[in-house]
């Protein structure tokens, strides 16, 4: 039996059952919103002004007027997370461009939702995080940046899902997608980083990828521990010679690949800077 949860839709709790938005909101219509993926660690969100930042940064780049404040908004994210109990566990917060006549014109839209679900979540099995994941490189690619910038966190994700759909017929759980140019962007939900020669490289924000929460914080316990750093562009090449790769995101959190097109990637186990900075980020949510 499922666990009872309460949803937040425009300031109001509902059962899982009595959730609902219009037939007729853009977001559903036409994938018209934006959303945020955030994780909370023992009842805390973490790095939430980053993920509200981002979240205004995206509504705002697709002309979306927020309607309510960032400072209500997180309020209310943490009452959400109170009033669901919830310790450790995931939080999917949604707002669409609300509902209007059938037709593209976001102008006639009115009433954008907001919608806040806290509950429990398990991405990966956990042996995937021991012994690592396979990746394949999808046929899908990044959404060009000159249709849709990746850094908008949009509620259209149908590229992501084909390349998903794609690693899943290949046996593989998660895939990687290139740019328009050919080069590695990120996987279908995570950020990727490699290790050669014990330094760590991972794509810049101009190669078609979205700028994770948790790659930053990576990025961040990587300079700390000394570890040198540089965002610059891949190809396949550099992950098939690479002696490292895992992969960052806030529901994976970090999780490392071992192959990739069947090759494996160093000697095919997890290697020990991943297995660190794996560490790191485990005492940092916790701290």
């Amino acid at each position: 039996m499922s666990k009872q949860i309460s949803i937040y839709i425009n300031g109001e709790y509902f059962s899982r059952e009595d959730a609902k938005v219009s037939v007729f909101d853009h977001g559903l219509l036409y994938g018209d919103g934006v959303f945020e993926g955030m994780r909370a660690y023992s009842g805390k969100v973490f790095r939430l002004e980053e993920h509200l930042i981002r979240l205004w940064e995206s509504a705002l780049a697709i002309g979306l007027k927020m309607p309510i404040s960032m400072e209500q908004l997180t309020e209310d994210v943490n009452a959400t997370v109170a009033k669901n109990e919830l310790v450790d566990g995931y939080i999917r917060l949604v707002v669409t461009r609300g509902s209007g006549p059938l037709g593209l014109d976001p102008f006639k839209c009115s009433n954008p939702q907001i919608i806040i679900i806290a509950d429990s979540i398990t991405l990966y099995p956990e042996s995937f995080y021991t012994d690592g994941l396979d990746l394949v490189t999808a046929s899908s690619i990044r959404n060009h940046p000159g249709a849709l910038s990746p850094r908008v966190k949009s509620l259209n994700y149908l590229n992501n899902i084909l390349a998903k759909m794609e690693g899943l017929r290949a046996g593989c759980i998660e895939a990687l997608m290139l740019n328009h140019k050919g080069e590695v962007a990120e996987c279908t939900g995570d950020n990727i980083f490699v290790v050669k020669n014990g330094a760590l490289n991972t794509p810049p924000i101009d190669a078609g990828i979205l700028e994770g929460i948790t790659r930053n914080a990576v990025i961040e316990l990587a300079e700390e521990a000394g570890i040198d750093t540089t965002e610059l562009p891949m190809t396949r090449h550099d992950i098939y010679t690479a002696d490292e790769c895992f992969l960052t995101g806030s529901a994976a959190e970090v999780i490392p690949a071992v192959r990739l097109d069947g090759r494996d990637i160093g000697d095919g186990k997890p290697g020990p800077i991943t297995k660190q900075l794996n560490e790191a980020f485990r005492a940092l949510v916790r701290a």
